[in-house]
């Protein structure tokens, strides 16, 4: 599954596979405007100085691999600055990006992304409800890192699948704080030697929220710092598409076992909840068409004020006259009303609201 160098532009993209490379290199090598969503957990550049103990006096397994170290601030804009850039090239117009730090990086990468013309749609604090503890008791325990969702350009028609992640918080809205666990227990990998097979691997949960909520089945998903391939993973059983890029041969041979035992989910299972706005525009005229509410009949409101449907698909109460969300608006002196929600209609005794009957005339769509 790994690819050795760079991939021609002129070629297919690498769909689901682990490039080996520098990834600026390798996401310059890629074709223009063809990537939809990119998930970067880039080098945090922690300037770690000396080793860490716990009160047993026990070694912290702590981030200080060579891809985390660099020489100066100026060094680490200079990376972040050119792989930035090489991310931006590759994304479609209505693309996004997803990027994760810590205090050390996360300002740094957020000023580039505005500098290089990226719109910062949210900032996410992931809370992680099983911290590594602060052992010397200097500065509070570092229990949350940040992530930055970013449109390619400002304007641009990203994907926010509200409703899915709606559903995934029983029905409350999702919010920007995201509470949970760090990867630990059976989801660690190790390596040969039972060490952490990364430093810094991300859990599942948070990669099935970032890609449930902001790409569909069939996007193509690349994460240039793929590491032991959590985005890829849950990319796969997700029935995304995903591309990886990593420089370490080891990271690489751990990601091709694990991505390798995962399942994709049946396609019944990949459908999420879809958002309301992606639902296809029924006018409120064609109920009125087709019979389902009749010229005269009188809609109520839940606090008992009153509209008469007339021929053309517009109301008329009193001497209000406009279409169901105009007439709403007026009657509750509102700026702005759903109509659909707003107005019922009775049938065998019982209150009926009107927007059942526009999820009828959707169902037949499908």
């Amino acid at each position: 599954m790994t690819t050795k160098t760079k991939v021609k532009a002129a070629a297919k993209l690498p769909l689901n596979q682990i490039l080996d490379g520098d990834c600026i290199e390798v996401m310059n090598s890629l074709p223009e405007n063809s990537v939809d969503l990119i998930f970067a957990d880039p080098p945090y550049n922690l300037q770690l100085k000396g080793d860490l103990h716990r009160p047993d006096n026990s070694k912290v397994d702590a981030v200080d691999d060579h891809w985390d170290q660099f020489d100066s601030f100026k060094v680490y804009d200079q990376f972040t600055r050119a792989w930035l850039k090489a991310a931006r090239r590759i994304l479609k117009p209505n693309g996004a990006i997803w990027v994760i730090g810590s205090y050390h990086n996360v300002f740094r990468m957020g000023a580039e992304l505005q500098n290089q013309g990226y719109w910062i749609l949210n900032d996410v604090v992931w809370r992680k409800s099983n911290p590594m503890p602060n052992f010397r008791g200097k500065r509070f325990t570092n229990a949350h890192e940040t992530m930055i969702w970013a449109s390619k350009a400002e304007g641009g028609k990203y994907t926010f699948n509200y409703e899915a992640l709606k559903a995934l918080n029983e029905g409350i809205q999702m919010r920007s704080d995201w509470v949970l666990p760090i990867c630990t227990g059976h989801e660690r990998l190790k390596d040969e030697n039972g060490d952490k097979a990364h430093p810094t691997q991300k859990p599942e949960s948070l990669l099935h929220r970032v890609l449930v909520g902001s790409t569909n089945p069939g996007d193509v998903v690349l994460d240039p710092f793929f590491g032991t391939g959590t985005t890829g993973a849950v990319a796969k059983m997700l029935g995304r598409e995903f591309i990886g890029i990593e420089r370490e041969e080891a990271y690489r041979k751990v990601a091709e076992k694990r991505i390798s035992k995962v399942r994709k989910f049946d396609k019944e299972a990949l459908q999420t909840t879809p958002s309301k706005r992606a639902e296809p525009r029924v006018p409120f005229g064609q109920l009125v068409e087709r019979g389902m509410l009749r010229p005269g009949e009188i809609l109520t409101s839940p606090r008992g004020k009153v509209a008469k449907v007339r021929a053309d698909g517009t109301l008329i109460s009193d001497d209000v006259r406009g279409s169901i969300h105009q007439v709403g608006a007026a009657l509750e002196s509102a700026p702005s009303c759903n109509g659909w929600t707003y107005w019922h209609y009775k049938r065998e005794g019982k209150k009926v609201p009107i927007d059942l009957l526009r999820q009828q005339i959707r169902s037949e769509m499908v």
